[in-house]
């Protein structure tokens, strides 16, 4: 075969030819050979610029011949729809064992730390995990080939053809079950596609352990109950099996529920519990009438869409339900009820049932009617709260929508935290994403147990409260994190209630130009066409299961409910519903949530055609029910007119989305679905729309917040000596601050900051990436140390360029207060969201809320339902007060585990829109200024403020931060004044003095709940404000010295502050051990100048560019395109961005192509950050390596560096995949090797979100010509694979060669191993290295994210000028 190309020739077998020759009868050489010949004759002709030997083969089949041509080949590949047919190469199953080197074990290491500390297993010596793959569908080479690719890396990873022996240990393997998605062995899958360019094989995985230590039987056992959650996972076989392929036989024809319309009372009781539905005895007979009516029996199809589309997650049963009689003995909630009904009176609605949901609505509707709550984006399309507002887009005003809401996932969270956690914020986003928003800011909000209780007291049919804390925290930071979502606060609340069942709350902000979107209503005709994800088993009974109670068996049987969201899918999405051209051909859109198919096509019309056989499946085997009613996170339902489905799809397969049409509009109103040949479902629409059976029960709303006095105590006596008689003499259920009743200042201190609910949740926080899409105002932690928490998360709205218009968001609850007073607390909850947003510098007649209610199941106890009502009646009444309506919000009823019930809560979300200048933030900003304290007028209750006092306050505090008289604002809560004075301190390391002005006023102590007041330092020069009904005083003044001095004490705020952040640390830590941080070795701060080692800095000889063309790939799983395309056209470039399509072989052919041709078009390639194929399997880039080893697109890049002197630049996940191409340090694709350098795991285990200093260390590359040598940058950094480790002959050679481009350095400018500075562990802390030519840069800081008014709350400078030199290079 001959091998033509212009660099270096060689023959196998051959002459060298001069031309191309033609040769009759060709055949390809086998793949193997082909890069077998590649290793042998790569070389190196420079030790600054590595030139490759180019093995030039590919072929073309023209007329039954072969033309040999240009081209290069280092890994399978076929061009011109020439697949790889050995993709289907008979059933032999092919294994491999992937273990992680000594070092780089730190999941074996964690498991075992957990292992012996939390399950107390102390003869536990070791413990390995092993990685197993099992691939059916390609042959020997092709596996043998994508070992050291897809499986492994061989930096870091040892690989095994069999089971590595260990000889006396214990060993099991542990799988996912069948049906639930498996993101690693899904992603090894479409790697191997995407280099074999064939069909898909098909992989799974599983995990080994290999136990080793005096283990007996029951501490075996109790180390696999650890690890495997049968809701998800189950032990796996040892043995290798003969063939993946699952015998899946065909799904038996839908059951018709002969006999139905016969049954008796009785007898569908018993239905009802023999088939596990949600719907009540009424429902059930309300159903029977139907089709007793109908003249026909249901088929069980029928009956899981009804179950579905009456549960109370879908239809609000509960706050449905009419209240007929309502008594109430607290005379506050009675004159609230009063008012209500006066309320409905005036709206002429008196007529209307007294539900939950009127009293949960009408606040926003009699707000609307007195002419307060204005703003609102009205349709029949069932979206998320949606409001119009002007957005200032370049400095010029446009019409656009912002859309919130949240979202709980409780029932499956509590059962399986990782995938229940992760649909959780999937979810949230789903509602305001099919209204055709972009979603770029998320809130989470948590309730749980104490989870450093010991694993031993975990109650039967739990999971350990740690376990679930840890994982739903790893779940909804692994979706929210892929997708692209910046989390900008995450808060985790404790008390004992929530062990009968977690409390998973996501909510979410989006907006996106009205333009957009067109809201029309859907006529017959119009075709439904499905977008996104497949359908699988998992999800199924999501709704109906969320709706039920908890009990002992819940985690055994219910793993089929909960889904595993695909992120990078939902991402797409995404992507779609931002473009303008796709949104502005939706008529209506629904999600695929709850339900399925049956309700996200359901509700998007009256009448409905639904041909189940057209929607698209994970997998065979799938029958009608369960095609009808399996819900998922990324998919999407849309209405367009027929002439428009064409150029739709088009749009979606652009964007890489599979696409299908799955019903059509009717004229009649009915809900058709058919299955195989057979009409399964055929209902009416009126019938559906029921809701079911009317509910009706009786309410006894108790008193709130009293209790009688115990005549034994030390109360009861003090009372009788003051009053003379207990009679009408309660005391107080409502608890104190903690350290309240401590006497001494400084343990009180010490108390409260030791609190669960007080103590730093920083290293819960961190996982959560808080800074992707470049508009993070806030940052989740403030001040140098990036340790005082945010009262509310501020973003920019995600517009294409600059904007200084922001949302905030905002919430409020204390679950101890309204577990004894629902009322107050409610009202409570509302005024502390709304005060969070004020403090904030926000104002509150631009608010709006939505709530969160989570109650205990309430079964037909009058005094059960009592707790909601008096809850929403509270907040009812904050509403009106305030004048700030709520405009949506989300019930789940069914907090209940045995005998054991949630404390009754509702959360208020307050979000508005503002202005970028007057954003301020919580953390004291120097010494010497005046603090003072505002304070509004209680209600006799001595806890709920005054309203027009609040308001009054409100005014005030809107006016210090309009005038810029206030440097920070905070606002108490949980623990009051104390709190919130102590975390202003932590910040900026600054101290506080109270003022004798505070003591001798009548102000509220700093141990007592002091909702509504406002702690503002003042500027230089500014005066206490005066508030009409309310108090102002000064409370102190800061101080240099890092102390709190009040009631004659001084404390140590240092000593304090490591109390604080130690709170939780062993549940969730973040710091370097002090024992391990003392005993680190200095690191040398590295400073490479060109002109001091004889070098000239590389120079562009080349044709000149006032414009360099930037292309910007975008791979399944790249989030950051947006902000890098952003940054290159600020600085000038012109920039292209492409999505890479692995739809089919065919797709993924052509996006090499193109890819490779627009990369000659351009001068630099830059490869975005994010978790491509949602960094599986096992470590991270593997999806961008394989397809940038493809022989026409590393072609490309070769002549792109080597030709063309271009530019190549990777942030984070493109570093990732320029390290293990080679791009760095080497300049050139290579293979991998187990010398080279690469970056994995953080040695901290998880994911690593924060602002970090990066110092610039060489002058070398033409990207940071722009920046200072040594100086300091301050960066967001946000990956769980950031660790950059090296052998010391490379690092050598990389600092020699001034390629340690920039180290992650401290407050003094000094490179270290601890993790306050180097978050990761990178050896050096090296945070970006170049190529020897320093034309390729990778770094892990996301320096495109950026902006004005960025991160407001921390110091630094946070511009690095990175984009504009290399912009500057081709001028």
């Amino acid at each position: 075969m001959n091998c033509i190309g212009t660099g270096t020739e060689y023959s196998m077998g051959h002459r060298p030819s001069s031309g191309t020759e033609k040769c009759s009868g060709f055949t390809p050489p086998p793949l193997h050979l082909l890069i077998s010949c590649f290793c042998i004759f790569r070389a190196v002709s420079s030790p600054t610029r590595r030139l490759t030997a180019r093995i030039r083969i590919f072929w073309e089949i023209r007329q039954g011949a072969a033309v040999v041509i240009a081209a290069r080949a280092s890994l399978p590949y076929h061009r011109d729809g020439m697949h790889n047919t050995q993709g289907r190469a008979g059933s032999m199953v092919s294994r491999v064992y992937v273990e992680k080197k000594a070092g780089f074990d730190v999941e074996a290491r964690q498991l075992r730390s957990e292992l012996v500390d939390i399950l107390g297993i102390r003869d536990l010596d070791e413990v390995r995990i092993v990685n197993r793959y099992d691939v059916e569908g390609i042959d020997d080479e092709l596996f043998a080939a994508c070992v050291p690719t897809v499986f492994s890396e061989p930096q870091v990873d040892v690989t095994y053809d069999e089971l590595p022996e260990a000889p006396g240990a214990a060993v099991f393997a542990v799988e996912f079950l069948p049906g639930q998605f498996d993101q690693r062995a899904d992603s090894a899958s479409e790697c191997i596609q995407l280099i074999s360019q064939g069909e898909r094989p098909t992989v799974r995985s599983a995990k080994v352990y290999i136990l080793t230590g005096a283990l007996d039987d029951a501490d075996i056992d109790a180390i696999k109950r650890y690890v495997v959650n049968p809701v998800e996972a189950r032990l796996a076989s040892l043995e290798k099996p003969e063939t993946l392929a699952a015998q899946i036989p065909d799904p038996a024809p839908v059951e018709v529920l002969d006999g139905f319309r016969e049954l008796s009372a009785d007898e569908l009781a018993a239905f009802i519990a023999d088939r596990g539905l949600a719907m009540d005895q009424a429902d059930i007979a309300f159903c029977q009438r139907y089709f007793q009516d109908e003249g026909r029996d249901p088929t069980i199809t029928e009956i899981r869409v009804i179950d579905t589309y009456w549960s109370d997650h879908c239809r609000h049963t509960t706050f449905g339900t009419e209240l007929d009689e309502v008594e109430i003995d607290d005379a506050v909630v009675q004159e609230a009820f009063d008012r209500y009904l006066a309320m409905r009176e005036e709206l002429g609605r008196a007529d209307r049932p007294v539900t939950l949901m009127d009293m949960g609505t009408l606040g926003a509707k009699y707000l609307k009617h007195t002419g307060q709550l204005t703003g609102l984006d009205e349709s029949e399309e069932i979206n998320a709260c949606t409001v119009k507002v002007t957005v200032d887009v370049d400095g010029e005003d446009q019409d656009w929508l912002f859309l919130f809401k949240n979202e709980t996932h409780n029932h499956p969270t509590e059962i399986e935290p990782f995938g229940g956690a992760a649909t959780c914020i999937g979810g949230a986003i789903r509602d305001p994403l099919s209204g055709r928003s972009y979603v770029y800011q998320a809130m989470r909000v948590t309730g749980a147990a104490d989870p450093t209780v010991p694993v031993s007291e975990t109650l039967e049919g739990k999971l350990p409260q740690r376990k679930l804390v840890t994982t739903a925290a790893a779940g909804y930071s692994s979706y929210g994190n892929q997708i692209g979502l910046a989390t900008g606060q995450v808060s985790e609340l404790y008390h004992p209630g929530y062990v009968a069942k977690r409390m998973e709350v996501g909510a979410v902000v989006g907006a996106t130009p009205a333009s957009h979107v067109r809201r029309e209503e859907p006529q017959p005709g119009d075709k439904i066409i499905l977008l996104g994800g497949r359908t699988g088993r998992d999800g199924i009974g999501g709704a109906t299961g969320s709706s039920k109670a908890h009990n002992v068996e819940s985690i055994e049987k219910d793993g089929a409910e909960v889904q595993k969201g695909n992120a990078p899918m939902e991402r797409k999405l995404q992507r779609l519903f931002r473009r303008e051209d796709a949104c502005r051909l939706i008529k209506r859109c629904n999600d695929f949530g709850a339900g399925g198919v049956s309700v996200a096509v359901g509700e998007l019309a009256d009448g409905l055609y639904i041909d189940l056989d057209q929607v698209t499946k994970k997998y065979e085997g799938l029958d009608g029910t369960e095609l009808a009613i399996s819900e998922s996170q990324e998919r999407m339902a849309v209405a367009v007119a027929e002439d428009d489905v064409d150029e739709f799809m088009d749009y979606a397969r652009e964007e890489n989305l599979e696409a299908t049409v799955i019903a059509e509009v009717t004229h009649e109103k009915r809900v058709r679905m058919a299955w195989d040949g057979d009409v399964i479902v055929d209902l009416s629409r009126d019938f559906l729309a029921s809701n079911g059976a009317p509910k009706h029960q009786r309410v006894h709303v108790e008193e709130q917040g009293i209790a009688p006095l115990d005549p034994a105590s030390d109360l009861a006596e003090a009372a009788l000596d003051e009053f003379g008689s207990l009679e009408n003499v309660y005391e107080s259920t409502v608890p104190l601050v903690p350290g309240a009743e401590v006497d001494s200042f400084a343990d009180a201190l010490r108390e409260l900051v030791c609190d669960l609910n007080v103590a730093s949740n920083k290293g819960l926080s961190e996982r959560f990436d808080s800074t992707i899409g470049a508009a993070t105002v806030l940052m989740p932690f403030g001040g140098a140390t990036q340790l005082t928490p945010a009262q509310a998360m501020v973003a920019k709205f995600p517009v294409d360029g600059e904007t200084t218009t922001v949302s905030g968001m905002a919430w409020g609850f204390n679950p101890y207060i309204m577990e004894a007073d629902q009322y107050r607390g409610a009202y409570l909850s509302v005024v502390e969201s709304v005060a969070k947003l004020v403090a904030t510098g926000f104002e509150h007649e631009r608010a709006y809320l939505t709530f969160q209610e989570y109650f205990e199941r309430l079964r037909d106890v009058p005094e059960r339902w009592g707790k909601p009502v008096a809850a929403v009646l509270g907040a009812l009444m904050a509403q009106v007060d305030l004048g700030i309506g709520a405009i949506g919000g989300k019930d789940s009823m069914s907090g209940s585990f045995e005998d054991l019930d949630v404390p009754p809560t509702l959360v208020s979300f307050a979000v508005a829109t503002g202005s970028l200048d007057r954003v301020v933030s919580p953390e004291f900003k120097g010494a010497g200024h005046r603090v003072a304290l505002i304070e509004p007028a209680w209600r006799d209750d001595d806890l709920v403020p005054q309203a027009g006092s609040l308001l009054a306050v409100f005014d005030a505090v809107e006016g210090l931060a309009r005038s810029g008289a206030a440097l920070s604002i905070s606002t108490p809560g949980f623990g009051g004044i104390a709190e919130a004075l102590f975390k202003a301190c932590v910040g900026n390391r600054i101290g506080f003095t109270v003022s004798d002005a505070y003591y001798e006023a009548d102000a509220r102590d700093l141990f007592d709940h002091a909702y509504g007041c406002f702690i503002v330092e003042l500027a230089e020069g500014a005066e206490l404000p005066r508030v009409e009904g309310a108090q102002v005083v000064e409370l102190g003044r800061t101080t240099e010295a890092y102390e709190l001095s009040a009631y004659d004490e001084v404390v140590d705020l240092a000593e304090l502050q490591e109390a604080w952040e130690g709170g939780i640390e062993e549940v969730f830590p973040y710091r370097t051990p002090h024992e391990e941080a003392a005993a680190l070795p200095a690191l040398e701060a590295v400073t490479y100048r060109c002109a001091d080692e004889g070098r000239i800095a590389p120079v562009y000889a080349g044709e000149k560019f006032a414009r360099p063309r930037v292309i910007i790939p975008v791979f399944p799983g790249n989030n950051c395109e947006y902000d890098s395309a952003r940054a290159f056209r600020q600085a000038g470039a012109a920039v292209d961005t492409f999505v890479i399509n692995n739809l089919t072989p065919e797709a993924v052919a052509e996006s090499t192509r193109e890819l490779a041709r627009r990369i000659r078009e351009s001068q630099i390639v830059m490869i975005p950050g994010g978790f491509s194929g949602g960094d599986e399997p096992d470590g991270s880039a593997k999806f961008i390596t394989a397809f940038f080893r493809a022989p026409e697109v590393t072609e490309a890049v070769h002549d792109l560096l080597q030709a063309r002197d271009g530019l190549m630049l990777g942030i984070c996940n493109g570093f990732q995949a320029l390290v293990k191409l080679g791009l760095v340090p080497y300049g050139d694709i290579v293979p991998a090797t187990p010398d080279a350098p690469t970056l994995t795991f953080n040695t901290i285990g998880r994911h690593q979100s924060r602002l970090v200093r990066t110092r610039v260390a060489s002058n070398l590359s033409p990207w940071l010509s722009a920046c200072e040598l040594g100086a300091t940058y301050t960066v967001a950094i946000s990956h769980g694979e950031g660790r950059f480790v090296a052998n010391d002959d490379v690092l050598e050679q990389l600092r020699l060669g001034g390629q340690i481009a920039t180290q992650y350095v401290g407050e003094d400018g000094a490179p270290s191993m601890d993790l306050a500075v180097n978050p990761n562990g990178s050896v050096l802390a090296i945070e970006g290295i170049t190529s020897p030519d320093g034309r390729v840069f990778g770094k892990m800081g996301h320096v495109e994210r950026r902006g004005d008014g960025l991160y407001q709350n921390v110091p630094g400078e946070k511009l690095m000028p990175v984009f504009e030199g290399g912009v500057a290079y081709f001028a």
